[in-house]
């Protein structure tokens, strides 16, 4: 059977430490001269642009303003996630380094992909630094293709069919991810969703948004793979 099988980063595959939200902050300061309220503010499940966005708006910045120093932010932001990743403790979250490897070996016309707000750098160097291996992941879909997150499944099926000439849809797509916004971004489109409670939300709370399957974590590796394959 066929699985296009998209993993979100942060709080699913790795712990990057706030690795990404000590550079983003920096950059943001070096770029605009301010964070606006980034302190009380959660970054899970968003793209690095809407963060971005929804920071400096309230702050008084027009989207032109935001958008006009984009560039500058992203080459700030991943010249400081080397070296935040380079000290940060990344790490794989439990079952992940098996599920990838079992996924990767199956006999099935199985994709693996990433579904993540990172931009696709960012993304790079924190898979690598977590040992996952960036290239294993056939395709992927990032917030530097778009903004808004339930924009991004349409990209990486797209992806994955011109890469390997295989069309994915429904069920076929499984969304792995920690968050509502990995729950909800694929509904439209009728994707398999796997919530895992490794990220910043407990279980109860996303439980309430509907995942087809939830685990505490990936270290049941038969379970999460019924869960992906039936």
């Amino acid at each position: 059977m066929k699985r296009l099988v998209l993993f979100d980063i942060d709080g699913t595959l790795l712990s990057a430490g706030g690795a990404g939200a000590r550079a983003v902050r920096r950059a943001m300061l070096e770029v605009y001269g301010q964070t606006g309220s980034i302190a009380g503010y959660n970054m899970g499940g968003r793209t690095d642009p809407q963060i971005v966005r929804e920071l400096l708006v309230p702050a008084g910045y027009s989207l032109d303003d935001v958008e006009a120093g984009l560039d500058a932010l992203w080459t700030a932001y991943l010249r400081n996630l080397r070296e935040e990743v380079a000290r940060a403790p990344i790490r794989p979250l439990p079952g992940v380094p098996a599920l990838l490897d079992r996924l990767e070996g199956s006999g099935d016309p199985t994709v693996l992909g990433l579904l993540t707000g990172n931009v696709k750098e960012g993304a790079r160097l924190k898979v690598n630094a977590a040992g996952l291996g960036f290239d294993r992941f056939r395709v992927g879909a990032y917030g530097s293709d778009h903004w808004q997150r339930p924009e991004l499944p349409a990209v990486a099926a797209r992806r994955a069919r011109e890469k390997t000439g295989i069309g994915f849809q429904g069920k076929e797509i499984v969304i792995i991810g920690d968050t509502p916004f990995d729950i909800s971004c694929g509904a439209h489109l009728g994707v398999r969703t796997i919530a895992t409670a490794t990220g910043t939300h407990t279980a109860a709370d996303l439980a309430q948004h509907g995942p087809d399957y939830l685990f505490d974590d990936l270290s049941d590796l038969d379970a999460v793979w019924r869960a992906i394959m039936e």
